[in-house]
């Protein structure tokens, strides 16, 4: 399986915490990058080749790749303007050699079955997959909809909540689908994509209780520090 990061966040609202010229990626835990993290969580699943979708301060995360031995290999492609999500997973999948590639946040852990996501994926021949977590008493995500077939029917937005189903940001595409929409150069994924296509009953649900973490605010990067002193 290929595996797409998305590594090239600004981390806007950590830098009180990281410093302005840290890639969110990389903001330190424990002395590693978040970085670490993900590719310890990819060594775990089938993932043969991760692709890195980079941009701001793309030096340091390439600098940092040099000291990394992994089981799989590592590419990258390099916005040299942003591109927003979509445009990062376009950019990335042209370089994709597989036909259902998985997509992964770097700022983001949901340790998913990526086998079985793949698995629902192929048997819903679905456009893309998108792994959800269920919240509780929540306001920072929106919320996503699905049927009892498992197709997703729509997207609501962030409000507080008692519970539901949050998008956990690990996602199996199929390539050439997505590849063949006439999607512009710069675009969000979630607003121009997922939102936008959301009726043609494309796109599925796989649902998991796997650790996740966020690291885009201080208060869960701060516990992202405690979570993964023992996870590896």
């Amino acid at each position: 399986m290929e595996c797409i990061v998305l590594a090239g966040g600004l981390g806007t609202r950590l830098r009180g915490t990281i410093g302005e010229n840290v890639p969110k990626c990389m903001a330190p835990v424990n002395g590693q990058p978040f970085l670490h993290y993900i590719f310890e969580y990819l060594a775990t699943q089938p993932c043969g080749r991760v692709i890195l979708s980079l941009g701001h301060k793309h030096e340091m995360i390439l600098d940092w790749l040099q000291t990394e031995q992994r089981p799989f290999a590592i590419d990258y492609v390099l916005e040299h303007e942003p591109l927003g999500t979509g445009g990062g997973i376009q950019l990335a999948l042209k370089q994709a050699k597989g036909e259902h590639v998985a997509v992964l946040n770097g700022d983001t852990m949901f340790r998913v079955a990526l086998q079985e996501q793949l698995d629902l994926h192929l048997v819903k021949d679905a456009e893309t997959t998108l792994a959800l977590k269920e919240m509780h008493n929540f306001d920072r995500y929106g919320v996503v909809n699905s049927a009892a077939s498992g197709c997703i029917t729509s997207f609501e937005e962030k409000q507080q909540r008692d519970r539901g189903l949050i998008n956990g940001g690990v996602y199996i595409i199929s390539r050439n689908s997505f590849l063949l929409r006439e999607l512009p150069e710069k675009f969000s994924f979630e607003k121009d994509y997922l939102e936008a296509y959301v009726p043609e009953q494309k796109f599925y649900a796989y649902t998991s209780d796997s650790y996740f973490i966020d690291i885009g605010i201080p208060q869960d990067y701060e516990q992202a520090q405690e979570d993964l002193k023992t996870m590896f």
